[in-house]
């Protein structure tokens, strides 16, 4: 059995993680916290990998406050970036697998195809451009990572557009919603099974050389605004929601217009079958 770190054991992808994680026996997954293990502290890493037999890392842990990221630059940095440095080098020691969580927000969204693994990377916000250093930590010091880039993550847990949605559709009879941001909805039970049958490729196949860049969403393309539309119709909500443009929306960090992903790399290289993302919201809105 292998043994698998999950840190970030306590967020929406850490408890899908330990949702699915039934379907693969062959991993013994240990979920971790920041209460449990600061990977901040390189210090509490090593002594981590010592106690354990780690067989690989699923880097879960993350500073996700896009907007508070713009005042708070140090922290960003500190958790996006150093300690992915950390945990490179740490699993490279043990010769462990890293598989970091990436985002989206390492592209401008200035283009109008789906970006590919091999576009350059151009963030427009201080969250994006940490996660942009933490990918370039992972993957200099240890060509071996996995990043993977995903894409607005929801789920029935901790706190997400899907939820907010139902729950203002509670309480407010009008909402507006930007419809001139497009991209795709990930689901976290989906990407999490992703995450596992990578894991289980590399598992069948030591000897695979399979580092590098990889993107995951749902299939299909929507905007904010048709996204909050179909929550509205699946949930039989009544609110009325009007489109309206970014600019009538003002955030302290600057949204891609566009950040539809290309995922042929990742079903090619690991046959990977991706849900449409109306199909997973209406399985995740069933969850809830």
């Amino acid at each position: 059995m292998k043994n698998i770190l999950v840190t970030g054991g306590n967020g929406q992808l850490g408890q899908a993680l330990q949702k699915v994680a039934g379907d693969y026996p062959q991993f013994n997954l240990l979920y971790t916290d920041y209460q449990d293990l600061d990977i901040t502290d390189a210090d509490a890493l090593a002594a981590y990998f010592a106690a354990q037999q780690i067989d690989a890392c699923i880097n879960c842990a993350a500073y996700t406050a896009v907007d508070k990221a713009e005042e708070d630059e140090d922290k960003a940095f500190l958790l996006n970036f150093q300690a992915v440095l950390s945990l490179a080098e740490i699993c490279a020691q043990y010769n462990a697998q890293l598989l970091h969580i990436s985002t989206d927000y390492v592209f401008s969204g200035k283009q109008n195809l789906p970006y590919t693994e091999s576009d350059d990377t151009d963030p427009e916000s201080i969250y994006g451009a940490s996660k942009v250093r933490g990918e370039a930590a992972a993957a200099g010091y240890n060509p071996d990572t996995i990043i993977l880039r995903t894409s607005w993550l929801y789920s029935e847990f901790a706190v997400n557009f899907v939820k907010r949605m139902k729950q203002l559709m509670q309480e407010k009879q009008e909402l507006n919603v930007v419809f001139d941001q497009t991209g795709t909805p990930t689901y976290a039970g989906d990407l999490a099974k992703a995450i596992l049958d990578i894991l289980q490729y590399k598992s069948a196949n030591p000897d695979a050389a399979i580092g590098g860049v990889y993107h995951y969403s749902n299939e299909g393309v929507t905007s904010w605004f048709d996204f909050a539309v179909t929550i509205k119709e699946m949930t039989n909500a009544t609110t009325a929601i009007y489109p309206v443009t970014s600019d009538k929306y003002k955030t302290a960090a600057k949204r891609p217009a566009y950040s539809v992903l290309n995922k042929e790399k990742i079903k090619s290289t690991f046959g990977i079958t991706i849900p449409y993302w109306r199909d997973s919201l209406a399985q995740c809105l069933k969850n809830i």
